[in-house]
């Protein structure tokens, strides 16, 4: 046990710093050179997406391949590929209509979210410690919004803040559906099949609403080979993310990934005390350790997974019964024996 939390730690923590490099190459380009275009971004993604595992897929036969899985399932990628899309989307764009510190707070929304989903979706049966565990990680949250308070980090409160603050849950009501979907499909199906189809679903929708509502910064991109080299890191970054997620939610669960990747934003933060001067406050060290105290203790103990109920079908009610009568009755039965003798008659002997 010991050891699978250690990992599950790690895992965790790896994932995070992926978020990291996103964060700060994004806010390179919209600090630096003024670039603000978080479609874009994601699209570059999603074609990533299409180009590996989508292909992987394309060369599949039988059940496993492209076609029979869009024929079963499409309709159930393209919900997950809207909600991973338009959750990219959101969580960006509120940024333009409110504070940092707003954004940290109302993001946490999709942690009771994903439990819900998950409760009810995934039978998955949580215990009194995970739910402490989860109020430890969200004080740490707390902490860590208090730290940017004084550190200064709360200016920019944006044009408009209600605008903001139902974009950063509708963000994270997506997040937290797209989440959900990705861990029943890698552990109900595969990895491979559920990456290649987010590529697929989400370069088709963030590709048209790249051409309806971002055309115009496009257009305004000064490109030079600075602002290239950070949008293939950005790429890079996400890439990495969305092909390793699916092997971390592989071994633990979509909840405790989501806990793990709150430590995200004390990465960024001390990449930004060099690469844009933050102040330092002591509370950041603090709410890591208490965020990490909370997600050990989650990861320390499994959650259970409640087995689907089935009802007797209406004429086979008391089969099993029968069955076990039928046995009984077997076992208390006399052994018959059959002899035939040469003159061919029979003589039945019973025990």
């Amino acid at each position: 046990m010991l050891l699978y939390v250690w990992k599950t730690v790690i895992l965790g923590q790896v994932l995070s710093l992926f978020i990291c490099g996103t964060a700060v190459t994004s806010q390179y380009l919209a600090e630096t050179f003024q670039v603000n275009t978080p479609m874009l971004q994601s699209f570059i993604n999603y074609c990533l997406l299409l180009l590996v595992y989508t292909t992987l897929l394309a060369f599949r036969t039988g059940c496993a391949g492209i076609w029979q899985i869009l024929k079963q399932r499409w309709w159930k990628y393209i919900i997950v590929g809207l909600a991973d899309v338009e959750a990219n989307y959101s969580m960006v764009k509120a940024y333009q209509y409110t504070n940092l510190t707003s954004v940290q707070l109302l993001d946490c929304f999709g942690i009771p979210v994903l439990m819900a989903l998950s409760w009810f979706l995934l039978r998955a049966r949580y215990r009194l410690i995970h739910f402490f565990a989860v109020a430890i990680c969200l004080l740490g949250v707390g902490t860590m919004v208090g730290a940017d308070i004084l550190a200064g980090r709360q200016e920019g409160e944006g044009s408009d803040v209600v605008i903001g603050d139902v974009l950063v849950l509708l963000g994270a009501s997506m997040y937290a559906i797209s989440n959900v979907g990705e861990e029943y499909i890698v552990k109900k199906l595969n990895r491979v099949e559920f990456l290649g189809m987010v590529g697929l679903f989400g370069t088709i929708i963030s590709g048209l609403q790249l051409a309806i509502v971002e055309h115009k910064e496009i257009m305004r991109i000064q490109w030079s080979w600075k602002v290239a080299l950070l949008f293939s890191a950005f790429a890079l970054c996400m890439f990495g993310l969305y092909s390793f997620m699916p092997v971390v939610i592989q071994v633990t669960s979509a909840t405790s990934v989501n806990l793990g990747i709150l430590t995200s934003d004390l990465y960024s933060l001390f990449f930004g005390l060099f690469l844009f001067h933050y102040k330092f406050s002591g509370l950041y060290i603090v709410a890591f350790v208490v965020i990490m105290v909370g997600f050990i203790m989650y990861c320390s103990t499994p959650t259970l997974t409640a087995e689907p109920t089935t009802l007797p079908h209406p004429g086979s009610t008391g089969l099993d019964n029968a069955a076990l009568k039928l046995e009984e009755s077997d076992s208390e039965a006399p052994a018959v024996t059959v002899q035939f003798t040469r003159g061919e008659s029979v003589v039945v002997n019973t025990d």
